[in-house]
């Protein structure tokens, strides 16, 4: 018998492609969260999943959560970030190979037949998007403001996210 993996209330969900300048913000902030969750208890309840970028699977891991927060690089966000609570809409994302939270989110409600937790987006403000870049510097200030967000947020309840 198959022992289910038990899923903590929160999940932190940074996507983007580390080989392509400031789309590395959604996997550096994964990094950083990882360091933190080493030093700090802050995180123990809260599990943390990267990847280049959404797709229908990842439904999945949404399920068995108390609220959702998605972290991702931005070229048209304003500076150093923007922080909004996200609605289940279907768009057509949904038929690409790279969706967009809110395609995830209704993608859940459709395979779970109940709402999806609630869910935020981090979108960290990026500048320099080409293959073979480095973060820019703009975007690193941009990342750690967006992770001292984080470590606030983290110590109250995700009832009260939208509130920061």
């Amino acid at each position: 018998m198959n022992k289910q993996r038990e899923h903590a209330p929160v999940l932190i969900f940074t996507y983007g492609n580390p080989s392509r300048g400031d789309d590395a913000l959604g996997p550096a902030m994964y990094d950083l969260l990882e360091s933190y969750k080493e030093e700090s208890s802050s995180l123990d309840k809260i599990d943390l999943l990267t990847d280049f970028q959404l797709q229908i699977e990842h439904a999945v891991d949404l399920e068995h959560r108390q609220g959702i927060l998605f972290i991702d690089a931005s070229v048209s966000c304003s500076s150093p970030f923007t922080f909004q609570k996200l609605q289940a809409e279907e768009d057509d994302s949904y038929t690409t190979h790279a969706m967009s939270p809110s395609s995830v989110l209704s993608v859940y409600r459709k395979i779970n037949q109940h709402e999806p937790p609630p869910a935020y987006m981090l979108s960290i403000r990026g500048y320099e998007f080409g293959l073979g870049k480095d973060i820019t510097v703009q975007a690193q200030q941009n990342l750690q403001q967006a992770f001292e967000l984080i470590k606030k947020m983290v110590q109250t309840d995700v009832a009260d996210w939208g509130k920061q």
